[in-house]
């Protein structure tokens, strides 16, 4: 955390320079920073990832429905996926330094509090990211939430995925083993990344490809982290 508050406020003016460059330029100016905390990750934290379901990455622009548990998925994730952005709250460009620099990228950003606004913001520009080649991430769930638990899945990446006819790729994680949320402390360990087989959102309606996501994402959190939902084993069933 010393490292990232020393680095990152030049950074992040250097990015802020990037402004009037082409899109591309733009997103390319954050992947040094993003190499380099990821190393720190790695070899300071001394938290390694592997990733499962490779073979199940479309060879085309796709919409990512990503488990969230912590900060490190926000990092990481964009070191798997090809030409990633994120869809963030519009309100985090008013951070200093980090969320000045998040503005000078192509991010999608929305306000998250207005409703049928939102996600017609969120369709008119991942619409055109998508078109630009880039690969759009969505945490369905809207916040970081612990594992063994979960949150009501938004609708908004699988209304994305519907209204744009871009794969929906649902994306299952245990990140919050060794980096809970808003913990100090971290643990050493090997994050599991399990990428889920792209739903066809043809023929579906959002509802359809959320529920489909949300069904193989929290039955893959069983099989990666089973010690987390045993108290759910020994429920009776209906």
């Amino acid at each position: 955390m010393l490292l990232l508050v020393i680095i990152t406020p030049p950074y992040a003016l250097l990015v802020m320079l990037c402004f009037p460059l082409p899109h591309r330029l733009r997103r390319q100016s954050v992947v040094p920073w993003v190499t380099m905390a990821t190393w720190l990750i790695k070899h300071l934290l001394r938290i390694d990832y592997r990733v499962l379901g490779l073979e199940n990455m479309p060879d085309r622009p796709s919409v990512i429905l990503a488990k969230h548990q912590s900060a490190w998925e926000t990092i990481v994730l964009q070191m798997i996926f090809p030409w990633t952005l994120f869809v963030w709250k519009s309100e985090l460009k008013r951070l200093p330094f980090f969320g000045w620099a998040l503005a000078a990228t192509p991010m999608i950003s929305i306000d998250r509090a207005g409703g049928k606004e939102s996600l017609r913001q969120l369709v008119e520009q991942g619409r055109m990211r998508l078109s630009q080649g880039y690969w759009v991430i969505i945490f369905p769930e809207g916040t970081r939430t612990p594992v063994g638990s979960h949150r009501r899945y938004k609708i908004g990446g699988a209304h994305l995925a519907v209204e744009t006819g871009a794969p929906a790729v649902p994306v299952a994680l245990d990140s919050g083993e060794f980096w809970s949320r808003r913990a100090f402390i971290k643990y050493p360990g090997t994050v599991t990344v399990s990428i889920g087989p792209a739903i066809d959102p043809a023929g579906l309606t959002a509802e359809d490809v959320n529920a489909r996501a949300e069904a193989w994402m929290e039955s893959e959190m069983r099989r990666i982290c089973p010690h987390r939902y045993e108290r759910d084993s020994t429920r009776p069933t209906a």
